[in-house]
């Protein structure tokens, strides 16, 4: 009894949590993030941002520790994103080839776009990277139908076949509009409309999704420049790094 190994709370809170979450959602693997202060989450002080830093560096940290050389990770744009690649440990050089999970959004900032993470990702791990430089969301199913038919474009989306992991955030759209999609130039009034009228939940990968994880059938789905979530749901393993109370309801959609 002279040495004894004690998990303190809120550590031993997150293992517990972990543990019933793989077993819930039947989950290869979940990392719930402590506070950097106890104190300071009981009292609902943490900021926000600080909180996404810190699930980010999380990511980052699990993101290195299973990358190998011959994988191809497919990214999304995003805040949680920006901050996991700040957080890479730069001596970590590994060989992977990277890709954009859609095409460009040109209403948000240039540093949170996903070409730009894209690059910044591939750099950090001295690797190579493809991009879908087009936008993201065009005005008809004939533009998609057209890009699509190019080359270049028709190979990036033959490399979605490839994928072998995916690293991404998730928005929120239940029980209130929070997605950075619903606030950005990005819908029109009545596309976000549409969306309502068929329950939508959240967003990924500029996909929309409802209750049951199923994408919502308006036209943005014709229009969109993504990887389909069927396509998605086949990633060997898919990364979503999320924080905040607020994206409780998504995430249970999204598993």
């Amino acid at each position: 009894g002279i040495i004894s190994f004690l998990i303190r709370s809120p550590y031993s809170q997150c293992i517990r949590l972990e543990n019933e979450l793989c077993t819930r959602y039947g989950l290869k693997e979940v990392v719930v993030v402590p506070p950097s202060d106890p104190d300071a989450i009981e009292e609902k002080q943490l900021e926000e941002e600080e909180t996404k830093k810190m699930v980010a560096l999380e990511a980052a940290r699990f993101i290195q520790r299973i990358l190998s050389p011959d994988d191809l990770l497919g990214i999304a744009w995003g805040g949680t994103m920006y901050h996991m690649i700040q957080l890479l440990n730069p001596c970590r050089k590994i060989g992977a080839s990277f890709i954009t999970l859609h095409g460009s959004l040109s209403c948000c900032d240039y540093e949170l776009d996903v070409n730009t993470l894209v690059q910044r990702m591939a750099m950090a791990f001295g690797g190579k990277h493809f991009s879908l430089v087009s936008e993201g969301l065009m005005d008809s199913d004939e533009k998609i139908r057209r890009l699509v038919s190019q080359e270049r474009i028709q190979q990036i989306f033959e490399s979605f076949h490839h994928i072998t992991i995916s690293a991404s955030g998730i928005g929120s759209l239940y029980p209130k509009a929070d997605s950075p999609l619903s606030r950005l130039q990005y819908l029109k009034a009545e596309e976000f409309r549409w969306l309502q009228e068929k329950g939508v939940y959240g967003d990924l990968v500029l996909r929309f999704f409802d209750r049951d994880g199923q994408e919502c059938d308006t036209n943005l789905k014709q229009r969109t420049l993504a990887i389909g979530l069927d396509l998605y749901r086949s990633i060997p393993t898919k990364l979503i790094a999320a924080s905040g109370e607020k994206k409780a309801h998504t995430l249970h959609a999204a598993l």
